[in-house]
């Protein structure tokens, strides 16, 4: 017999398509997180609940049982949020490569390998 049953998740949310749809992906989430554990990434969010098993799947069932997860519909007609900027992105940079085009000459006219004669 399945622990939580089968009757209970189907209470906590719309369809069995959504139920599917939520432990698929709250298990891909638990299986990343225990991938990372040893590099110290923590960029996944843990068990939400005390487990005896060790199949992701069967631990984001239980999450679902205990109402830690739940579906949120998104609005098709809503805009996506703005992805945000890293801090050299959009940046305009100026090309170096040469000096009497770009006015990166530096103060001496000179080319640097004549400064010394």
């Amino acid at each position: 017999m399945m622990t939580p049953a089968i009757e209970d998740l189907l209470e906590r949310t719309e369809s069995k398509f959504v139920l599917v749809t939520l432990a698929a992906l709250r298990s891909r989430e638990i299986t990343n997180y225990f991938g990372q554990l040893g590099g110290g990434i923590g960029a996944s969010v843990p068990p939400q609940v005390v487990s005896t098993s060790s199949k992701p799947l069967s631990i984001a069932l239980e999450e679902v049982a205990a109402g830690k997860i739940e579906a949120v519909e998104v609005d098709p007609d809503a805009e996506p949020p703005a992805e945000e900027t890293g801090p050299f992105e959009g940046a305009h940079l100026q090309d170096v490569s040469n000096p009497e085009q770009s006015g990166a000459g530096g103060d001496s006219p000179e080319p640097a390998g004549d400064a010394g004669a």
